[in-house]
């Protein structure tokens, strides 16, 4: 636990009682502040109660009185599309609105630093699609180099969880737009910024604040390098901004598909290599194509990330290298579950929108693909110039009629059930093709999350494999 600096003896209302809510609770007591506690959810109230915190309806008229913070969970809108009453009525009295990550900024340094050889470090990465892929590989990579290493934010624990600092760690945290918008310390030494798609636009009001929000981690932060992919207008325009020029190597750009050779700094993937330049020569490429664990264009992006990173704290490439070669990639993102007479099953099953299973369809050259759930607006229109590797579509869920419809003249079954068409995209399978969940849709129609669609997707084909 990170003990929170800076509150003793004060009282501190903490709104949001899940993971990140009791997680700050905890931490604000051991760092000798009196935590308020409240959640509109009574089970969320009484699970917090038996881990033994008393709760305070803070929607009391006079619940904030003598409170100097508010700590809220990120899912609660302090903005848009409507704030939070409670977080209003903070804000018209003046005191101070924060999240854990501005707490853990503002606790994670202490005075046993003094003695450590060399300084902890903190690597944040931010965007729309592969932060966790991203962030997990580089802790990977450094926990296969022996680095003394903690992962944490929005993926693993949550930050106040993590352990107080070792001699030379380096903490890998991952940030959604939700927590980078409010947190009032943002100080990483390394933050990234993979790409920029739509998502979350009620929240930010659209994509300008969207992109607001993932901009604050520079902005705000100063780290001592920027790693930002450079693929999109929004990342071109960061870098642009974070850096004094061309040869600013404070600023490493990222690609995945451009040659970038003309700035003091760049990693970028084409073709199935990774190649990092520095002031206009070559200094090492790696041969991504037969990285299991990380197969496609947009895995290469993430491949680019970690590996500036990692190069950043001093690594050498063949280091990187093999550790890349070991990374077995993340559950639901392009998991690999198994393979057999030359057929692949991948899980990738956090394709939940349009632009994620794109990424996932031009990853393979032929696909037998397991698609539907519960659509999303626009349908998989936008999916059409991607289903060229298609061989075969085997449609489940509510949207499987809907998703017919849209595919025309690609084969396709209505298989409605996840067993029916994994029994028949195996039964046709052929030795080069992959068997790929990617449902562009959401799962609430048949499981109550993505996790628990690919745990029943990955069970049903390990049962398979092994019969």
């Amino acid at each position: 636990m990170i003990p929170v600096i800076g509150y003793k003896g004060q009282k501190v209302a903490v709104l949001g009682l899940g993971r990140s809510g009791l997680a700050t609770a905890a931490a604000l007591t051991a760092g000798g502040a009196e935590p308020l506690l409240w959640d509109d959810a009574p089970e969320a109230r009484a699970k917090a109660e038996a881990a033994g915190h008393t709760c305070t309806d803070l929607n009391r008229a006079s619940a904030l009185d003598g409170v100097s913070a508010l700590i809220t969970s990120p899912g609660i809108p302090h903005l848009y599309p409507h704030p939070n009453k409670i977080i209003a009525r903070a804000m018209e009295l003046g005191i101070p609105v924060d999240n854990d990550i501005g707490l853990f900024f503002r606790s994670y340094a202490t005075d046993d630093w003094d003695g450590f050889e060399t300084a902890p470090r903190v690597i944040c990465v931010t965007g729309s699609n592969g932060k966790s892929t991203t962030t997990a590989l580089i802790h990977h990579i450094l926990e296969e180099a022996g680095r003394p290493t903690q992962m944490g934010g929005n993926i693993g624990v949550g930050v106040l969880n993590l352990d107080p600092a070792q001699d030379g760690e380096v903490v890998v945290l991952e940030l959604s737009s939700y927590q980078t918008d409010l947190a009032r310390c943002l100080t990483p030494d390394i933050a990234i910024f993979t790409n920029l798609s739509p998502d979350h636009l009620d929240r930010h009001n659209g994509m300008g604040g969207y992109f607001a929000a993932k901009r604050r981690l520079f902005a705000e932060g100063g780290p001592d390098r920027a790693i930002i992919g450079v693929d999109e207008v929004e990342g071109r325009y960061l870098a642009n901004q974070m850096s004094e020029g061309p040869n600013d190597d404070r600023v490493i750009r990222i690609s995945s598909g451009q040659k970038l050779d003309n700035f003091g700094w760049t990693v970028f993937a084409r073709k199935g290599f990774l190649s990092e330049w520095r002031r206009g020569k070559q200094t090492a490429s790696l041969d991504l194509r037969e990285v299991k664990g990380l197969p496609g264009a947009h895995n290469h992006q993430n491949a680019c990330c970690a590996y500036a990173a990692c190069r950043t704290l001093g690594l050498a490439p063949k280091q990187i290298e093999a550790a890349l070669h070991s990374f077995a990639g993340l559950p639901h993102r392009s998991q690999l579950v198994g393979e057999r007479a030359g057929v692949r099953y991948i899980n990738d099953s956090k394709a939940t929108n349009v632009d994620s299973a794109a990424k996932a369809l031009q990853a393979f050259p032929k696909i037998r693909w397991i698609a539907g759930g519960l659509g999303k607006e626009g349908g998989i229109a936008g999916l059409l110039p991607f289903i060229g590797s298609v061989q075969k579509a085997y449609l489940i869920g509510h949207s499987a009629r809907d998703f017919a419809l849209e595919l025309g003249e690609t084969p396709h079954q209505i298989c409605e059930t996840m067993d029916r068409a994994l029994t028949a995209a195996a039964a046709e399978a052929q030795a080069g093709e992959v068997v790929l969940l990617a449902p562009a849709a959401a799962s609430f129609d048949q499981y109550p999350n993505f996790e628990k669609r690919g745990e029943d997707f990955t069970a049903r084909v390990k049962a398979l494999l092994e019969a």
